[in-house]
């Protein structure tokens, strides 16, 4: 069987192999389904092609990597042992680091990273992510999103580096982290992944338009004209594509009301056709199903309509009998060509060559030490520390604020000071994501303050300190630390229509910053209304969700390192203003425009 022979040409095993393959093998390849279902027997007997873990979807709480090894090889053995032994494709979403793995290294959401404006360490925090999955025994991720967030109040705008497309371009080489650098940018479109253990196949997503939705609604509706689209939305795309991306992800959002799972044009047109995309198209979970009003009101149809539009692979977590019943159906009955079925097929098959999936099947148990090594946690202290923007330093008429001296008493109050699940935000063990330090392993802002000073400092941590405490300590203090933001969120439960600081941050700066000179940091997926608040701080600095490394914020405020951090975003005065982005007549008026940020050298201690 010359698809088994790893010295034959690619064409020559996919062709072999799918000569061999039936319609039952075909749509097996088709179908993800949800790791809690994936079991030996539903692995070898609907002969399925792809296992993923929704958001907090583990073998056993805290997990170490070897229970992940042990499960994904248990899958792999029952795709093994059917009659052709095609492997499966594990997928697992690591957006900022390997979220769903207890004491995995968490690094800033990508709204974080647009700021740092370095694409080469986008790539080194690719290529240490993909280490850390490996290291679980998975070979593909959905990541990176690419999304241009042009309203910052959807709900995964934080998954977006920027809403200016050329700074989202220029991220893309995380893309190059993930698979490996394509060796040949000439075979654009080819999908990529370097020989080994090391690298992991990457998911650029949702395809297309899924940060331009009306008031920023998730999953809602892009309006926009076909120049517009391919003008702020589709540029990363291309830059995915040269880079020889593995897979794309279909956005469940709407484009001039078609939905996206049912648009042939842009997803086979534009995107296999026009783009020469030569990877596989996935759809989002559950993503056929909400092709209809209500969802599943006509699975049928949605069917139809989605694998004709172009989608190879479907994330079907729960409902994978029906799906394979279904499409069955629709291809005996001639509705779907076999042309459309082989086109998929062969995609998907050539993804699993070119990661070498069919020569080593197996996970590397050799890696598990790569998980939460010291090595990445430095790396994502270091972006951490270059994602900060510095909004302002010094009152008017005073000195600069920062750096901060490293002696006297030091007061930090705020509900995001010591709270590591806050400062990590969604998509961090769970797929909303937690508050509270016993979630995984890290540094909170406050241990990073505690560890930064001077030996003998007095650091007071009080969350909420009221007017009495700060009347009788405000000369005791030389300055506060007040870390407030938002709660974690993901997705729909982040949408937002007023961005306001949630209390009882407001009155904590209110009250702090009233007594005692102060800097406020943010801890946020977004910009937040902080103009009522901005004449009484002495120092702000957005800190986005910096993740798991703390410390990386203590860094730059006590000035071990400068701040360098740009917005990648404009920073409005009120969401009656939005959208409001870079280029718009009406971004004069912004409170901090796009680009901006103070820069500060290293204290001289």
């Amino acid at each position: 069987m010359r698809y088994k022979d790893p010295t034959q040409p690619l064409n020559t095993r996919i062709d072999d192999l799918l000569g061999r393959m039936t319609l039952a093998e075909k749509i097996g390849q088709m179908s993800q389904i949800e790791r809690e279902n994936a079991t030996a027997d539903v692995v070898s007997k609907y002969l399925v092609g792809s296992v993923l873990s929704g958001g907090g979807s583990v073998p056993a709480k805290n997990a170490p990597p070897e229970a992940w090894v042990e499960m994904v090889n248990g899958m792999q053995r029952a795709a093994m042992s059917t009659r052709l032994g095609i492997p499966v494709i594990y997928g697992i979403d690591a957006v900022h680091g390997h979220g769903n793995v207890y004491k995995a290294t968490i690094f800033p959401h990508n709204v974080g990273l647009g700021c740092t404006r370095e694409p080469e360490l986008a790539r080194r925090i690719g290529a240490a992510v993909a280490l850390e999955v490996r290291a679980t025994g998975i070979p593909y991720v959905f990541a990176p999103c690419v999304a241009v967030c042009r309203d910052p109040r959807w709900g995964r705008c934080y998954e977006s580096f920027s809403e200016d497309p050329e700074v989202v371009r220029d991220m893309t080489a995380i893309i190059s982290g993930f698979q490996g650098e394509i060796p040949d940018a000439t075979d654009a479109g080819r999908p990529y992944v370097a020989p080994g253990h090391r690298n992991v196949a990457a998911c650029s997503k949702h395809y297309v338009g899924d940060g331009g939705t009306t008031k920023g609604v998730n999953e809602g509706n892009t309006v926009a004209s076909f120049h517009d689209l391919m003008a702020v939305h589709m540029p990363p795309y291309y830059n995915a594509v040269i880079r020889g991306v593995s897979t794309v992800m279909v956005s469940f959002s709407s484009w001039n009301g078609v939905k996206m799972h049912a648009n042939h044009f842009l997803v086979t047109d534009h995107l296999k056709n026009r783009l020469r995309f030569r990877g596989f198209i996935i759809s989002d979970w559950q993503g056929l199903d909400r092709i209809t009003t209500p969802d599943h009101a006509d699975y049928l149809l949605s069917i139809k309509l989605g694998i004709l539009a172009g989608i190879d692979m479907v994330m079907i977590p729960y409902t994978y009998t029906e799906f394979i019943d279904d499409l069955t159906l629709l291809v005996r009955n001639g509705t779907i060509p076999m042309s459309r079925i082989d086109d998929a097929v062969r995609r998907i098959l050539r993804v699993k060559f070119t990661m070498g999936l069919f020569d080593h099947p197996y996970a590397d148990a050799s890696l598990a030490g790569e998980l939460g090594k010291q090595e990445h946690r430095d790396l994502a202290r270091e972006a951490v520390r270059k994602s900060l923007v510095l909004l302002k330093n010094g009152k008017p008429g005073a000195g600069p604020m920062l750096p901060l001296p490293k002696n006297g008493a030091v007061l930090v109050a705020g509900s995001h000071a010591d709270d590591l699940g806050s400062q990590c935000g969604g998509w961090t063990i769970t797929w909303q994501g937690l508050t509270g330090n016993n979630l995984t392993a890290g540094t909170t802002i406050l241990d990073g303050v505690r560890r930064a000073v001077a030996p003998g400092t007095d650091v007071v941590y009080s969350e909420n300190p009221d007017a009495a405490f700060l009347q009788q300590n405000r000369a005791r203090f030389g300055y506060a630390i007040v870390v407030v933001g938002e709660p974690p969120y993901a997705e729909t439960f982040g949408d937002n229509l007023n961005l306001t600081i949630p209390a009882p941050g407001p009155d904590v700066i209110r009250n702090v910053c009233g007594a005692i000179k102060c800097v406020v940091v943010l801890v946020s997926g977004r910009p937040l209304v902080v103009e009522p608040f901005v004449d009484v701080i002495d120092a702000l600095v957005a800190a986005w969700l910096p993740g798991t490394e703390g410390q990386g914020v203590s860094d730059v405020l006590f000035g071990d390192y400068g701040f360098t951090g740009k917005l990648s975003r404009t920073w409005f005065r009120s969401v009656d203003q939005l959208p409001m982005n870079v280029g718009d007549a009406h971004c004069e008026d912004a409170l901090f425009p796009f680009g901006f940020g103070i820069e500060t050298q290293p204290a001289t201690y």
